[in-house]
């Protein structure tokens, strides 16, 4: 390391710093008059004085530090300059998944005998070698027990990773072992790397004799009753003029079972499988191809399913005074919607068409033009508008408002004239924030034909908000189109016009599409009709599905009666898997941490019931989630030597098989790659050095001290 002085003022100060020094020395010890005793001429001696050495010597302290001071003044700055000298490094980036050990243990462990003699080789050549393998780990130790249990290749991953790590380092190159196989991640080949990747193909590169199952299409929800279709994907090679049985499982009772016939090497065969739904929860099934003598590796013969049977749909009535083109629309924006059940009454229909069931729960009720005018709806709308259901009223030209103004929280409307009506379009409300809608998409509705609304005075009701106003040709007024109250004992919305079947007619005619208009109603029907949870106990996994191998996370959140957020409460947690049986878990969530972790959990569907006390009262939380059990690296064991020749061209590296490693050592090491310099440098103030501090006050305290030993003043 070299240091440097700087100065930022003129070093001729320092002369001045000098004179400061002397001068000051000067006046404080100048030599003092004598004083002489009585009783001869001659004779006497110096009072109050030093004898010529400690005078002098007190006087250089006193110049010292007065000239130090001084000079510190002048904030003078240390330049530090520190070089450091940094080794080569090679990087071994080792696939360790479980494809690669398809041929064996012993196979790798010849590769990796071979790659610990390299590292070895490579240090002694002044290299500076690290390893590092999936997962942003490093070792050290003996490469040949290194565990080949990776469930996932990403390669990729793996090399964005040391470009990261080591960036601004002296990197010149990169050794990869593996045998080419990826399945998460983009391909290696498609990256950008500054070193060199030399690689060492690992594997067999000839296609096995093999069966595998490449994938499952099944859907992810069913309800119950459905029956719903397995299509299971099936590659084959070396099985030509064969046939193979495939069967579909649950719980160990077989469902189905489907022959397919190979018509020639490495083909690829669909079969379908129809089931119904019989238990409502998360189902596990499993499909099977039965293996044949000669497969590589059955591992690949088998796949789960989890499938989450829904017990029913919301229950959605729409009851309508009269037949209506809106009527029609919407009925088809809800029926878009899988997870509704709807039921659709006429009053002025059939007795038995008409009338709704009694014993009949609905989970949402749209009233079109009800109340009515006529009073006919009256016995029946009120069994719905005097309870909590959610409710969408619909104007019309047939609505009785004095009683749509009662029954309803969100708006009231005094019409100016009886059955008199104005024609608005709808213009979004842009501080309507309950729910995410694209402004630009909702541009859309200024060009619609307009609704037919009641022409007279709105006004809104406390907690309510506009989702749409009214727009008279370009002049938008403060009357509400659309509007909801969710804060009300009842969640209710109010489309105050007729017309919606027109909107949808027309933006089909301009876009090809209904989109805009269908998601406009349908997220406001989703938004009043959605069950509030009030649990005091909520518990739940993080996912829904978890990988096998990793932690299952739960959450927890307990409140009072007021719904403040409540911890330090030890909670009670069951987990019972397929086949009954139960574990069982304590913990106790804090403000600090109030997630809780499961290890090692094997594969399979699970329920979990969470309790907690509370007030001395019980409360449950209840759900189910997935461990899956991934089996990417048995979909494909044929190595991939051309991916790895091609991501040593592009990089300036050279591919290697595992048996020519020598030659590797000699490419590294006869390339010249001189070690690499860097200099920092550092700027300090002289006077942020503290040890200063304690030298001057050292000096000063000797040359007092030594003066007032010696009698001065």
């Amino acid at each position: 390391m070299r240091s440097d002085v700087i100065f930022q003022s003129s070093p001729w100060w320092i002369l001045v710093c000098l004179l400061v020094g002397a001068a000051y020395a000067y006046a404080m010890y100048q030599p003092l008059p004598r004083l002489v005793r009585s009783g001869g001429a001659g004779s006497g001696t110096t009072i109050g004085g030093f004898d010529k050495r400690t005078t002098y010597g007190l006087a250089a302290l006193r110049f010292l530090i007065v000239s130090f001071l001084c000079f510190l003044l002048l904030n003078p700055l240390i330049r530090s300059i520190r070089t450091l000298t940094e080794k080569p490094k090679v990087v071994l980036a080792i696939d360790n998944s479980e494809s690669m050990v398809a041929g064996g243990r012993p196979a790798i462990n010849k590769t990796l005998t071979s790659l610990q003699t390299l590292r070895d080789q490579l240090v002694d050549k002044g290299l500076d070698v690290s390893v590092r393998t999936f997962g942003d780990s490093t070792t050290d130790a003996d490469l040949t027990q290194i565990p080949f249990t990776q469930r996932t290749s990403n390669l990729s991953g793996m090399l964005s990773g040391i470009r990261s790590d080591y960036e601004g380092r002296n990197l010149t190159d990169v050794v990869l072992v593996s045998d080419g196989i990826f399945n998460q991640g983009v391909s290696p080949t498609f990256g950008q790397y500054p070193f060199a990747v030399q690689t060492i193909g690992v594997g067999d590169t000839v296609a096995k004799k093999d069966i595998q199952l490449k994938g499952i299409v099944a859907n992810r929800i069913a309800y119950l009753g459905n029956q719903f279709p397995v299509q299971a994907e099936i590659v084959s090679n070396g099985f030509q003029g064969r046939t193979a049985t495939v069967v579909l499982r649950q719980n160990g009772k077989e469902l189905g079972r489907q022959s397919i016939a190979f018509g020639k090497n490495d083909t690829f065969d669909q079969v379908t499988f129809q089931t119904t739904a019989t238990q409502k929860g998360v189902q596990h099934y499993v499909v099977d191809v039965i293996p044949q003598p000669g497969e590589f590796s059955t591992r690949n013969n088998r796949q789960d399913v989890y499938l989450d049977v829904i017990d029913g749909k919301e229950k959605v009535l729409l009851l309508a005074l009269s037949p209506h083109p809106d009527i029609k629309a919407l009925r088809n924006i809800l029926e878009r919607n899988q997870n509704y059940e709807l039921d659709v009454r006429i009053l002025t229909g059939t007795p038995a068409e008409a009338t709704p069931p009694a014993d009949k729960v609905y989970d949402l009720v749209i009233l079109h033009q009800i109340p009515d005018n006529g009073s006919m709806s009256n016995t029946i709308a009120q069994k719905y508008l005097s309870g909590k259901t959610p409710i969408l009223f619909v104007l019309g030209s047939q609505s009785s408002l004095g009683p749509f103004n009662t029954s309803n929280p969100v708006m009231h409307v005094v019409a100016a004239q009886s059955h008199q009506s104005d024609k608005v379009t709808g213009a979004f409300n842009s501080e309507f924030r309950q729910l995410n809608f694209d402004p630009a998409k909702l541009d859309l509705l200024s060009k619609l034909p307009p609704m037919l609304v009641p022409y007279g005075e709105f006004r809104l009701l406390p907690g309510s908000e506009v989702v749409l106003w009214q727009q008279v040709g370009s002049v938008r007024t403060n009357k509400p189109l659309l509007a909801i109250n969710v804060t009300a004992p009842r969640k209710t919305a109010v489309l105050a016009g007729e017309g919606l079947w027109g909107w949808r007619l027309e933006e089909y005619a301009l876009t090809d599409k209904q989109d805009v208009v269908d998601e406009l109603i349908q997220k406001i029907i989703q938004l009043i009709s959605v069950k509030e949870d009030r649990r005091k106990l909520r518990v739940y996994p993080i996912r829904n599905e978890f990988v096998a191998g990793e932690k299952v996370i739960f959450e927890t959140e307990l409140y009072n009666d007021i719904y403040e957020r409540q911890y330090d409460k030890p909670v009670r947690l069951e987990i019972t898997d397929e086949k009954g049986l139960t574990r069982s878990y304590n913990y106790t969530p804090t403000a600090t941490n109030s997630r809780f972790e499961i290890s090692r959990l094997p594969e399979g569907a699970y329920r979990f019931k969470a309790t907690v006390t509370l007030n001395n009262k019980a409360e449950q939380s209840s759900g189910q989630f997935v461990v899956r059990e991934l089996q990417l690296e048995a979909m494909n064991t044929t190595a991939d030597h051309g991916l790895l020749r091609q991501l040593a061209q592009q990089t300036g590296g050279k591919y290697y098989s595992a048996d020519r490693m020598d030659d590797l050592v000699s490419r590294l090491t006869a390339t010249s790659r001189p070690a690499r310099l860097s200099s920092t440098e550092e700027m300090n103030e002289i006077i942020n050095w503290r040890w200063l501090f304690f030298v001057i006050l050292t000096l000063a305290a000797v040359e007092w001290g030594l003066r007032k030993f010696y009698g001065g003043y």
